[in-house]
């Protein structure tokens, strides 16, 4: 079965986080987390600044819902219940998050039609690098022999929208002058495969976009950086950094795979995906109907419903592909991006307003003219 071009429901019935698949006993939820609490009402412009291209790669490799009942003995439609996910990518064994970023670099560098030895920056946003040390920039800007600094930027799925803005300022002050931004995941490395409250939500992606300057007319008309540190907990991996490196006790109780307290973190995506985006509407003089389209972090398709009812945005204006490849990450706004542009929903002139957010917690908006 093909889930290509199958419609998603505009609207999915509420399932909260920790019920039952089957509607009987109750699964065990993690201890509550303190709600995410900090407010930023700081936003910036950053114009001069032009998207040349886009690229995107997913992993061959399908994985539907009823592979996952069949084969761990998940509800299929529970999951679709729950989050309108209907199947998702997932890397082969031999594939790492570079390997996912290099091809979708490779993608967008044919799109623009440039030399690759004209990048003098690349900036990768992920939060699954391919090892502790090197970053995982380094060793994509090896794979394409590129003469640039590279670097990672963490800020889980809110990292393609800081790696983009970090990006930016480089290439509107002048010391970029073509700017390769990547936002890839390897998921599938850091869920517990056994857990029906996270794996089936995750897939694996990368997106890019190559940026240069434009003129004034183009670039952030606003955009907002936010973090609210006091949520961490709602969204982490316990056991694996300097902290608490791993060992074999915390590996037999699973603390080296992401944990998420579902309902907190539904709750707190769904206020501020709304308050960030009415916020940077409001800054830039701008109101629903002079967004072209709307790209936000597909990570759940009540989240995105959610905000876009109490924003009145209509369904027209959303793109939404998380019903084919699940929540990429870093990867979800770029991946979508490019989808958009080969659709001919972005055109030159577009007003796009993206909108990342996950674990920290972080978020990231911007209103972008193409």
């Amino acid at each position: 079965m093909s889930y290509e071009n199958q419609p998603v429901a505009a609207a999915l019935p509420a399932v909260a986080a920790g019920a039952s698949p089957t509607g009987g006993e109750t699964v065990p939820a993690r201890a509550p987390a303190a709600a995410g609490r900090r407010v930023s009402l700081r936003t910036r412009t950053l114009m001069g600044v032009q998207v040349l291209s886009c690229g995107s790669y997913l992993p061959e490799l399908v994985v539907t819902n009823e592979e996952l009942a069949t084969r761990f003995g998940f509800d299929a439609d529970w999951i679709t219940q729950r989050s309108g996910i209907l199947a998702r990518r997932l890397a082969l064994p031999e594939q790492a998050t570079s390997d996912l970023c290099v091809e979708a670099a490779r993608k967008a560098i044919r799109n623009a039609k440039i030399n690759p030895q004209e990048i003098d920056l690349l900036v990768v946003g992920t939060f699954t690098p391919d090892h502790g040390i090197p970053s995982t920039a380094c060793l994509v800007q090896e794979r394409l022999d590129l003469d640039c600094g590279a670097m990672d930027v963490q800020a889980a799925c809110a990292g393609f929208m800081y790696a983009l803005a970090t990006a930016a300022q480089f290439v509107a002050t002048g010391n970029s002058k073509l700017a390769l931004v990547i936002g890839g995941d390897c998921n599938s490395r850091v869920t517990n495969p056994l857990d029906q409250r996270t794996a089936p939500l995750f897939g694996d992606g990368a997106g890019a976009v190559l940026l240069a300057a434009g003129d004034q007319q183009q670039g952030l008309l606003c955009y907002q950086l936010g973090a609210d540190g006091s949520g961490g907990p709602m969204l982490d991996r316990k056991s694996g950094g300097s902290r608490r490196p791993p060992n074999v006790a915390d590996i037999e109780q699973g603390l080296h795979y992401l944990q998420m307290d579902g309902r907190n973190v539904f709750k707190w995506a769904v206020n501020t995906v709304t308050s960030t985006i009415r916020l940077v509407l409001e800054k830039s003089g701008l109101g629903v109907d002079d967004v072209d389209l709307f790209v936000l972090h597909q990570a759940n398709l009540r989240i995105i419903n959610a905000a876009a009812e109490s924003l009145g945005i209509p369904p027209e204006k959303l793109f939404v592909n998380l019903q084919k490849y699940g929540n990429t990450s870093g990867g979800s706004i770029p991946i979508a991006l490019d989808e958009a542009c080969e659709m001919g929903r972005i055109r030159r002139g577009s007003t796009v307003l993206m909108s990342g957010f996950g674990a920290g917690l972080t978020w990231g908006t911007g209103l972008f003219r193409w």
